[in-house]
């Protein structure tokens, strides 16, 4: 299923873990506090627990949507919808 990671992390080294274990689900990053990448419901459930154990759930924020493709379908990119630097192809081949 396609899945979204947005993420408001304080503490430097918790953000570097939870971006580590993205890039681990091969998840790709489209801004520096998002992710976007195709997992199983495994992984899905895997990667909640991962976060829920690491966070600061007093301070940090971490939001995990799942997308079916018909919805992602339907997603409208208006302005700058990418950091240009950290966006590789083949997510930009998932809207065009």
């Amino acid at each position: 299923m396609l899945t979204w990671i947005m993420y408001d992390i304080t503490d430097n080294k918790i953000r570097s873990n939870v971006v580590k274990q993205c890039k681990n689900f091969g998840l790709y990053r489209v801004q520096k506090s998002v992710f976007l990448g195709d997992i199983n419901q495994n992984e899905f459930d895997e990667i909640a627990l991962f976060f829920e154990r690491l966070i600061n759930s007093e301070i940090d924020a971490v939001y995990i949507f799942p997308m079916c493709k018909e919805d992602f379908g339907k997603v409208r990119l208006l302005g700058q919808a990418f950091d240009k630097e950290l966006v590789t192809d083949e997510i930009k081949q998932l809207f065009f």
